[in-house]
């Protein structure tokens, strides 16, 4: 049984749980530990931590996931233990959130020229304030009658490649990854198959030579049990986990998105074990900080 997820998105950015919400829905699937892991923003951290005050045997990490540049692709990042109040921090997330902003405003503007007329207003409603990302842009598009599901806006539209996708500005993977450790949170890579053109052994071989340059920057984790990687890729990433010496993370990556086949908190997470690796090195970089 499941009892960790460590990839978790609330209303603060592009989930539709708020984190209170979110909170009682991983305790009632009886889930021990999780992580608050919103797009550019931890925000939703305290409402989140707050909501485990009556609920027992549930503990919240405060998390974050931001994007970031390699050469041909897009790379995730995670970070736990993130001290949420730290200014350097929230200053740079506003950053990377306005940058969100304008991308949208873009993208809302590309859908109208091709007869898909969404409004920002809309788009900003259903953000409810948080971080906007483009599943709020899917969302209006299915109220709107033009796609069924929102993973259909990004099939056609809003995914890389797609008719409305537009670029914004990331910092490079190694930026990131530093940016995190100034903070004192420790960094993991997302879904790595989502980074890889194939599992083929040459893309085996450049994921390990970039996670062993990461490493260096500071890099502690990889997310190996992702609820969208069979058990194949598992075992592969476990093995690559194990090879460079990172810490094996891993969860459901839940949005609500109202997707069809969506997997539920606590569909795929690591074990125990993981979190307690995760707390020694988080103890031990305050200890020497």
């Amino acid at each position: 049984m499941v009892q960790v997820d460590l990839h978790l998105h609330t209303t603060y950015s592009d989930g539709m749980l708020s984190p209170a919400e979110l909170v009682r829905l991983c305790a009632g699937r009886g889930l021990r530990v999780i992580a608050i892991t919103d797009h550019d923003s931890t925000e939703g951290v305290p409402e989140a931590l707050q909501a485990t005050d009556d609920i027992q045997d549930l503990a919240v990490i405060s998390g974050i996931e931001l994007s970031a540049d390699e050469p041909g692709s897009e790379v995730h990042l995670l970070g736990y233990f993130v001290e949420h109040q730290d200014p350097e921090l929230q200053r740079t997330l506003r950053g990377l959130r306005e940058g969100r902003d304008q991308r949208a405003k873009e993208i809302v503007r590309k859908l109208d020229g091709m007869g898909v007329h969404i409004s920002w207003r809309r788009v900003q409603e259903l953000s409810d304030g948080g971080a906007i990302g483009r599943p709020h842009i899917a969302k209006a598009m299915v109220e709107g009658g033009y796609v069924q599901y929102p993973r259909d806006a990004f099939d056609k539209y809003l995914g890389r490649g797609g008719l409305a996708h537009v670029e914004r500005e990331k910092c490079t993977t190694v930026m990131a990854v530093d940016m995190l450790v100034r903070n004192g949170a420790l960094p993991a890579m997302a879904h790595p198959i989502y980074s890889m053109a194939s599992t083929d052994p040459s893309e085996v071989v450049k994921l390990k030579r970039m996670l062993s340059e990461l490493k260096e920057a500071g890099l502690v984790g990889l997310e190996v049990y992702y609820a969208e990687h069979s058990p194949e890729q598992v075992q592969l990433f476990a093995a690559v986990a194990d090879e460079v010496g990172l810490v094996p993370c891993g969860g459901s990556d839940y949005h609500a998105s109202g997707n069809p086949g969506e997997h539920d908190p606590g569909s795929a997470g690591p074990p125990m074990e993981s979190v307690e690796t995760l707390r020694s090195l988080k103890e031990r970089r305050v200890s020497t900080s």
